[in-house]
């Protein structure tokens, strides 16, 4: 078997939609370019077919090939040390027909639109046959807020496990061997919590069948399957998975014939907006349909006027009607010009839910905060079953980090989002810090007091100035600079409460006297300690 080329193409594997091809010397053992990893006798291995939704893509063909081959136990053995070790990487594969497969020559490249790609170093067995266990893993801070976020959606399952939340699951582990892709993490143990139980409460159509969640499946099996992830989970607790037990296979899509027939269906749109030109255009404007009107009558007159004529009456012609002249068009009335005033700034009460360490700047925090928004509001998400913002704010060094950790504060809604070092944030929280005097510099050191909304204030309640209440924006136009001419008037009375001077804002000329900052429900809003101070 391992001596000289040779292919093998197991009947077996075809049965199953699955071909193994092989050839190689021992005097080569190493894999070369698009190799999936398989005996390391073999110089070259390829493995295509059409793979089972809930079970790794090297399983199918196992069986066929110990008994095409002759193989004996030991390498039987092998074989399972290397499946194992497969599991590892991210594999990727294409369904294609049993005729298709039969017919691919051996070491012919197989072109599809999906295949396995994978390499791995063989020179040493031993390498495969050691898991690396999660402590030894390292991760990028990429990485880190990304195992965040599916910690983050783990837990959300955990909580309330909605169809949709589901099915978007589904489709993110498709092209995904774990949360990261490829590297195991404590994400896929904590998507195995939250989900082993509702998996074993499926019935085979929730688990393979055409409205299925197979790619959830195969997750939690191998989770509690691979000693990458150190479960040890007892056999008699595991999540019984029927491999045999397919419901539904996706059928292949012909690309050549898709391709066709949106051409054809963009064709068929095309002839139908050209018929729709050719109709009559009268009643595209009013001017156009008053004008038709008026010839119509011009007509009815003149034949009129030529029926009395025949029938010997009088055949004096009636006079024509004078054409009334059309009153012109009033212009749109333009809009009503914007009040210049702070209660532009959409102002709220704000729940802080969690707050981390940003992994890519020394400065920052960020903060997961609830802040009254509408499920599917721009630049929202879920946490915990409430919509949240993401707020990224430069208090790291400033405010110890648990005096974050589930306060509320008040924030500003209708900012631009901005990207902060990777991040986006989508609102900012309001701070107090000692006024700059003139000719110093702001250095950014502090002290800095978060500004506080009155305990009993609701998440998303609204928060403004005494005598300045009005309808805030919506997204403040960073080119009006809203933001910057009413922010200096933000400040801090002898009484801790937070509030707006008009007489130091430029644009409110002759306006003076200040209006406290107050919720609707009319609580006042303050700091601990930081009098005459500028917020921000």
């Amino acid at each position: 078997m391992a001596n000289g080329p040779r292919a093998v193409t197991s009947q077996g594997l075809a049965k199953s939609t699955g071909v193994l091809e092989c050839r190689g010397t021992n005097s080569a053992p190493r894999l070369e370019s698009s190799i999936c990893p398989a005996f390391l006798h073999f110089r070259r291995v390829k493995i295509v077919g059409q793979i089972h939704p809930t079970i790794h893509p090297l399983q199918h063909c196992k069986q066929s090939f110990l008994e095409e081959t002759n193989t004996n136990q030991t390498n039987s053995g092998l074989f399972d040390v290397l499946l194992s070790s497969a599991k590892l990487f991210s594999l990727r594969a294409i369904a294609r027909p049993a005729a298709a497969l039969r017919s691919i020559s051996p070491l012919r490249p197989v072109s599809t639109s999906r295949t396995f790609t994978n390499t791995i170093n063989t020179a040493s067995l031993s390498n495969l046959r050691i898991m690396a266990t999660l402590d030894a893993q390292k991760y990028t801070p990429a990485e880190e807020a990304e195992i965040q976020t599916w910690l983050d959606k783990a837990a959300s399952l955990k909580a309330a496990a909605s169809d949709a939340l589901l099915d978007a699951l589904n489709a993110d582990l498709a092209t995904r061997s774990t949360a990261l892709g490829s590297k195991p993490s404590k994400a896929d143990v904590a998507l195995y919590e939250s989900l082993a139980p509702l998996v074993k409460a499926w019935t085979p159509e929730q688990r393979t069948g055409q409205q299925g969640r197979p790619n959830i499946v195969r997750l939690v099996d191998f989770v509690q399957n691979s000693p990458l992830f150190g479960l040890s989970v007892a056999d008699a607790d595991k999540i019984a998975v029927n491999a045999d037990e397919i419901l539904y296979v996706k059928p292949p899509v012909d690309a050549k014939a898709e391709k066709e027939r949106l051409k054809k269906e963009k064709a068929a749109a095309a002839a139908a907006a050209a018929a729709g030109g050719d109709k009559t255009l009268v009643d595209r404007t009013k001017e156009a349909a008053a004008a038709v009107v008026e010839k119509a009558a011009e007509v009815k007159d003149k034949v009129v006027d030529a029926a009395a004529a025949a029938a010997g009456g009088e055949n004096k012609q009636k006079p024509k009607k004078e054409k009334k002249e059309r009153a012109p068009k009033q212009p749109a009335a333009p809009p009503a010009p914007t009040v210049l005033s702070p209660g532009l700034i959409d102002l709220r009460v704000g729940h802080i839910l969690k707050a981390i360490k940003h992994p890519e700047a020394d400065s920052l925090y960020v903060s997961t905060i609830a802040m009254g928004d509408k499920p599917g509001t721009e630049d929202t998400s879920e946490h915990e079953g409430q919509v949240v913002r993401t707020v990224c704010s430069g208090l790291n060094g400033l405010v110890p980090l648990e005096e974050m950790q589930g306060r509320k504060v008040v924030v500003v809604c209708n900012l631009k989002p901005v990207k902060m070092r990777g991040i986006k944030s989508s609102a900012m929280v309001l701070a107090a810090s000692p006024k700059i005097k003139e000719g110093e510099v702001d250095d950014h050191k502090g002290p800095v007091e978060l500004v506080n909304p009155p305990a009993d204030a609701k998440a998303g309640e609204r928060v403004y100035f005494e005598g300045w209440q009005g309808e805030p924006e919506k997204v403040l136009n960073p080119k009006k600079k809203i933001w910057e001419t009413f922010q200096p008037g933000f400040t801090t009375t002898d009484a801790l409460e937070v509030a707006f001077d008009a007489g130091v804002v430029e644009a409110l000329e002759g306006k003076t006297g200040l209006g406290k900052l107050v919720t609707a429900s009319g609580g006042v809003c303050k700091v601990p300690t930081l009098t005459g101070a500028q917020v921000r």
